[in-house]
């Protein structure tokens, strides 16, 4: 036990002298939530004071008393599932039929689940991949109920290390696809699985690597008309402020997209770069860079004819926000418009001011009426938000 405190001693010193010598890189500045304290969702008086949003949309709190919400999927019906990681849960939030811009009731749909994060819908089954595997169940929108068995059908993912969550979509061609992060920060796998994304037919039979070198793909969505598939991914951590920058790649089938050995455009990274150039070189780039340290998670490209033409076909990203970085950065959604080039605007900020946090944002989707919907595992809250109403809270920027 002597031993014990001694090491951690010395752990405690070494962090304490790089941090006096770097103090940029070893950066750590987090919300004081994340280690237990002040989560309660903001007073409708803070969303109306701080949270800005383009002109035509307003946001209002649609639900709270759900920690650590994660992952949003709307039902066919118009109801809403968040995934609850921390507590092994899926909450279904039925939709508001009366008006009054709140979810008319809930209710455990899953429990028991070790750590459920992703979640999606196919062929009247409901998909949800937990750290360890993909389960399902079969599910009924119209009477809101899950019925027969939980049955993992992929099994033994990787698990432990750096990045737990795991996110399961269905694409246009009716495949399963699985993220799985890295394990850390910046090194040479075991598992080719990690830092990968995987694919699946929906019995989770003929699995396979489909992308790789993708630190930590959390969100990934395809884009309308194209069929383009575009993830999200978070730069690595202790090299500065500035450095890498987190990104948006467009992801192919059988390509390799850097991490850990390049960062940004095909940069070599400073640990691992030099001895392999040659995997360097064989590096798709993104498409697109957020901040460094931004921590891009969700993304979800806007369908059908609900909001303004300017946001018909474009995509929200949710900026989770930074922790090794002197200032904080992040905790807003962006909206990305494609044309000859991508360019990003603000959508929603206002969830951090000067250091002050209210809200970390996690991922975004669309109802069937145009309504957005944002979760935030800060305060383990729901959003909503609306193009052309009056009387709800939030401020046109």
């Amino acid at each position: 036990m002597k031993r014990l405190f001694r090491d951690l001693a010395y752990m405690a010193v070494g962090a304490a002298l790089l941090w006096l010598l770097l103090p940029e890189r070893f950066a750590v500045n987090v919300p004081i939530a994340l280690l237990g304290w002040g989560n309660a969702p903001p007073s409708g008086e803070a969303i109306q004071d701080r949270l800005r949003l383009p002109a035509g949309f307003s946001i209002r709190l649609y639900a709270s008393g759900l920690p650590g919400a994660r992952i949003l999927r709307v039902t066919a019906t118009g109801d809403l599932l968040v995934s609850l990681p921390g507590s092994g849960r899926i909450i279904l939030l039925e939709r508001d039929t009366n008006g009054d811009g709140l979810p008319d009731g809930r209710r455990d749909l899953l429990t028991g689940l070790n750590r459920p994060h992703g979640m999606d819908f196919y062929d009247g089954w409901l998909y949800v991949a937990e750290t360890h595997a993909v389960g399902r169940i079969r599910f009924d929108a119209g009477t809101r109920g899950v019925s027969g068995e939980y049955d993992h059908i992929v099994t033994a993912l990787p698990s432990g290390g750096a990045h737990w969550s795991r996110s399961v979509r269905f694409g246009p061609d009716g495949w399963m696809y699985v993220s799985v992060g890295s394990s850390c920060n910046a090194c040479e796998e075991r598992d080719p699985r990690r830092a990968a994304i995987l694919r699946f037919r929906p019995d989770g039979s003929a699995g396979e690597i489909y992308a790789t070198g993708l630190r930590n793909t959390v969100g990934f969505d395809w884009r309308a008309g194209t069929n383009e598939l575009y993830g999200v991914d978070m730069g690595r951590d202790f090299l500065g402020d500035d450095f890498p920058p987190c990104e948006l790649n467009r992801i192919e089938r059988g390509k390799f997209y850097g991490w850990p050995y390049a960062n940004a455009d095909n940069i070599p990274d400073p640990d691992l770069g030099e001895s392999n150039k040659a995997k360097i070189n064989d590096s798709v780039a993104p498409v697109h860079e957020f901040g460094a340290h931004s921590s891009p998670l969700g993304i979800s490209f806007l369908r059908g004819d609900k909001l303004p033409p300017a946001y018909q076909g474009a995509a929200l990203v949710v900026l989770h926000g930074s922790w090794n970085r002197t200032e904080k950065q992040g905790y807003e959604l962006v909206s990305l418009h494609f044309g000859g080039t991508i360019a990003e605007r603000k959508f929603v900020t206002g969830f951090e001011i000067d250091g002050d946090v209210i809200g970390r944002p996690v991922a975004v989707v669309q109802g069937p009426d145009g309504t957005l919907f944002i979760s935030d595992d800060f305060t383990g809250s729901v959003y909503s938000v609306v193009y052309g109403a009056t009387g709800s809270a939030g401020r046109d920027r």
